[in-house]
This record gives C-alpha cells, sequence and structure tokens, in this order.
C-alpha cells in the first residue's frame, strides 16, 4: 500500500529535521555561553582583558601598539560579544522554531543569519581579530583559538546541513 508521503524522497523528510536539530544544538550552544557570560560576567572579562592588552604575548615592539589597555574600551568589546551571542542564541532558537513547524523558507532564512553570525564572531572576531591582530596565538594562557575554530566549524558544518538540497524540484514550496 502506497501513501502519498511514500512517494517522496527521504531526504525530503529527513534533511529538514537534520537541520532543525543541528540548529537547535547550536541555538542552545550559543544561548548557554552569553548565559555563562551573564551570570559569570568576570571569568571572561578577563579573558578579553587579557587578549585586548596583549599583556601576555611576546611583546614585540612592533606588535604592543596595537593593545588596547583601556578597561573602559576593554568592558565595552565584551558586553558587544555579550550582546551578539545573545542575538545569534535567539535567531538561531527562532530558525529552529521554523524549522520544526515545517516552514522551511523562514527556517532557513533565520538559520542561515544566525550561523553566519556565529561564524563572523568566531572566524572575524576570535581567530582574526583575536587570533592575529592581537595576537592571542602567543599567550599559552589567554588563547582561545582553539575553541573558537571548533565553534566557527560547528557553525560551517551546521550552515552546509541547511543549504542541501531537498523535496522532489518541481515542489519547492517546502524548500
Amino acid at each position: 500500500m502506497t501513501t502519498p508521503d511514500s512517494h517522496i524522497p527521504h531526504a525530503s523528510r529527513v534533511l529538514p529535521l537534520t537541520a532543525a536539530l543541528l540548529t537547535g544544538t547550536v541555538a542552545l550552544y550559543m544561548l548557554l555561553v552569553a548565559f555563562g557570560n551573564i551570570t559569570d560576567f568576570g571569568t571572561n572579562q578577563q579573558f578579553v582583558r587579557h587578549v585586548l592588552a596583549m599583556d601576555t604575548t611576546f611583546k614585540d615592539d612592533d606588535l604592543m601598539w596595537r593593545a588596547v589597555t583601556g578597561k573602559g574600551l576593554q568592558d565595552a568589546a565584551y558586553v558587544a560579544i555579550i550582546a551578539w551571542e545573545t542575538v545569534t542564541g535567539l535567531v538561531l532558537a527562532a530558525g529552529t522554531w521554523f524549522w520544526a513547524r515545517q516552514d522551511h523558507i523562514r527556517g532557513r532564512a533565520l538559520s542561515t543569519y544566525g550561523l553566519l553570525m556565529l561564524m563572523l564572531l568566531f572566524g572575524a572576531g576570535f581567530v582574526a581579530i583575536g587570533g592575529e591582530w592581537f595576537a592571542m596565538w602567543q599567550s599559552e594562557n589567554w588563547n582561545g583559538l582553539d575553541a573558537a575554530t571548533r565553534a566557527f566549524l560547528f557553525g560551517g558544518v551546521v550552515l552546509i546541513v541547511n543549504h542541501l538540497p531537498f523535496g522532489r524540484p518541481q515542489d519547492d514550496s517546502r524548500t
């Protein structure tokens, strides 16, 4: 016996579920990161201060002019990071909601925005600016490049899954 859904390719059922679950996982991760930074403000505040101050790098005179030593600027950067993490988590949660409701167009769009926000934070913010501009890679104590790379790759894989084609080519109303 066949049902209307038995002619729908397996991918058209599994990929949206996969996208929803993976997007939800990244949303949870980002919301937990933001929550941790808000409720334990001082721990990562010190991290950001040390990275921006470049006080645990090789102290190369050709690089030290880049250091940001003003605590007000350091704290403003940290608050901006927390705000970005929070908005990223909320956008991803909204994307997850739309995937779960089988609104694939909105789910894919919001997930894409949220995942790009994550990748900008960890790729441009932590790897490029923190790692290279502020020479975080030189610090034995305040080097977050491994964690940032993991988060960047995690977001990238989920972004790819979110954009895999599914459904029948003639039926793009659900894709």
